[in-house]
């Protein structure tokens, strides 16, 4: 047997660097290289986009995605190029930030 894909994810314009899969909440978060995080539903729907931190935003601020985990009680922290930890609910609202000058792997 063969292994076919289950959804083919669309919605970002570069590379992606980083994904979570939660599979209780039946989600994808994915990152990419030079823009948002995205939210999948599992069959392929895009459910929404995570927007950066508002005091963040700008061309000279891009908030590149390194590392996402997703938990099963719908947060997700995502950890950021510059040091920069966010955690969003799953519905897309920014809940907390914290920047570290430590570098996370």
């Amino acid at each position: 047997d063969f292994a076919t894909p289950r959804a083919v994810l669309t919605g970002h314009d570069y590379e992606i660097t980083c994904a979570a899969i939660c599979a209780e909440l039946g989600l994808v978060i994915s990152g990419s290289k030079e823009g948002p995080c995205l939210i999948h539903s599992m069959n392929g729907d895009l459910l929404r986009t995570l927007e950066d931190p508002e005091q963040l935003q700008g061309p000279e601020n891009c908030l590149r995605p390194k590392l996402i985990q997703a938990s099963r009680e719908g947060h997700c922290v995502i950890y950021y190029e510059n040091g920069l930890f966010c955690v969003f609910s799953v519905n897309g609202r920014l809940q907390a930030t914290m920047e570290t000058d430590d570098k996370i792997r």
